[in-house]
């Protein structure tokens, strides 16, 4: 089981893993061995409650395909277990951050001292643009 929160936990019969070769720079070891892990999860079959669900499918991130598959690879570790938890803890991070909700931004007014600083700076500005400017030498 993979506990998500205190309510929501996840069989772990529902994450698919399939060990692959992991990318990079050859060496004696790498062209031999499939360490890197593939986690797939299917957001739609499993048994997530449905907001989860709804949240997550709505994610524009570039994890989850069109059909609702969340994929993640993980390939930072020389040993394919330490792959496997890096998978899963990422996996359970990304469902995490869907219940996290956005504080509402409330507007501020500036400051007086903040306006008048800007304008007498804009006044500034303006005054020494006028001084570039022609000479009447009448």
């Amino acid at each position: 089981m993979l506990k998500i929160s205190n309510t929501v936990s996840l069989d772990e019969n529902e994450i698919t893993f399939e060990a692959i070769r992991a990318q990079g720079s050859g060496g004696q070891k790498v062209n031999k061995t499939s360490v890197a892990i593939h986690l797939r999860f299917d957001i739609a079959a499993s048994s997530l409650p449905d907001f989860y669900k709804d949240k997550l499918l709505s994610l524009k991130d570039k994890r989850i395909t069109k059909e609702g598959i969340i994929v993640i690879k993980s390939q930072q570790h020389r040993s394919q277990e330490q792959n496997r938890e890096d998978a899963l803890t990422r996996l359970t991070a990304l469902i995490k951050s869907v219940n996290v909700s956005q504080k509402k931004r409330i507007g501020t007014k500036p400051t007086k001292g903040s306006v008048k600083r800007r304008l007498t700076s804009k006044k500034k500005h303006a005054n020494k643009k006028r001084l570039r400017g022609k000479v009447d030498t009448e």
